[in-house]
């Protein structure tokens, strides 16, 4: 590491504090999942065998963009060439892997979870459920990357779910979407077939996001003299 480099200070309390967020949401169990956000060449990402839920600052590991660690005294999590390539394809953000219980659960059963709710679409629409591969592997980072194509979100059979996003609040905030999604699919599975939305209304909501700049908090006018 050169004296000219940042060791990601923020960033590394940024990732811990999203760890412990998901963790007190019960999306992280244990020492179960990976977090990570990148700043141009540099990853922080949680080390391996951390209990993540009461992760701190120093259990996160900065290594570049070919895994070499640049600062810290921790190996890097078993899925840091998943977080890797999740970056070198797609050059996003933030990387947020759980082992969320409806996630996972779901992902045991489906080969995709539908658009049955509009929110979805925030992901991509529909989220794939890539084929299982063991933990670690080329074969299972290069079956998820394949599953993240056009999306934010991807299930990963048998084993969890990850996502994705340039920001790691979003990328946090896409996780605990995700999830929500799960359960309501769950729910509504057990009380008969889900309704999934089709191509036309999936455009519609797209239109009316577009045209209400959903999702942002608007002022009310000022109300004019000759108004009142």
């Amino acid at each position: 590491m050169t004296g000219s480099r940042p060791v990601l200070g923020p960033e590394r309390a940024a990732v811990a504090e999203a760890c412990r967020r998901l963790g007190a949401e019960g999306l992280l169990i244990g020492t179960a999942g990976n977090v990570s956000v990148r700043v141009e060449d540099r990853v922080a990402i949680t080390a391996t065998g951390a209990v993540l839920a009461e992760l701190t600052d120093d259990q996160v590991t900065v290594v570049d963009l070919d895994g070499n660690i640049v600062s810290g005294t921790l190996e890097p999590t078993s899925e840091l060439d998943l977080h890797l390539g999740v970056y070198h394809r797609y050059g996003t953000g933030a990387v947020v892997h759980t082992h969320a219980p409806m996630a996972t659960a779901l992902s045991c059963v489906l080969d995709e979870l539908p658009c049955i709710h509009y929110q979805l679409l925030t992901l991509g629409g529909s989220v794939r459920v890539a084929p299982y591969a063991t933990f670690g592997t080329p074969e299972l980072a290069e079956s998820v990357l394949t599953a993240l194509e056009g999306r934010s979100a991807a299930l990963m059979a048998s084993h969890g779910a990850l996502t994705h996003a340039p920001a790691l609040a979003k990328a946090v905030e896409h996780a605990l979407l995700l999830e929500w999604a799960c359960g309501v699919y769950q729910h509504a599975a057990a009380l008969g077939t889900p309704r999934v939305l089709d191509e036309h209304q999936q455009l519609a909501v797209i239109e009316a996001a577009i045209a209400r700049n959903y999702g942002t908090t608007h002022p009310v006018p000022p109300v004019q003299e000759g108004n009142r």
